[in-house]
């Protein structure tokens, strides 16, 4: 079973990640400053995956970017077998 910590930290994370994925396609539409990719590709590394994923379906963000359309599943995969891994 997950602690409690790791808990928070990946809702948090991946909160944080859809946060972010929705305000960089507003920003994009309206033509202003943007987040990088290496951030929004670093949140998803970070734990926020799931929370990317989500935000790049909800939002239509990311979706036609080759690292981001198979990066971010690549890495909820990588992320959940290693969950699996060591907590079930």
């Amino acid at each position: 079973m997950m602690s409690d910590g790791l808990t928070y930290y990946l809702c948090a994370v991946n909160l944080a990640a859809l946060v972010l994925y929705g305000i960089d396609k507003r920003r994009a539409k309206k033509g202003r400053w943007r987040i990088s990719e290496a951030v929004l590709l670093g949140i998803a590394i970070a734990g926020g995956s799931a929370g990317a994923w989500i935000g790049m379906k909800a939002f239509h963000h990311k979706t036609k970017h080759q690292k981001f359309s198979f990066g971010v599943p690549l890495i909820l995969v990588v992320q959940a077998l290693v969950l699996m891994y060591f907590f079930f």
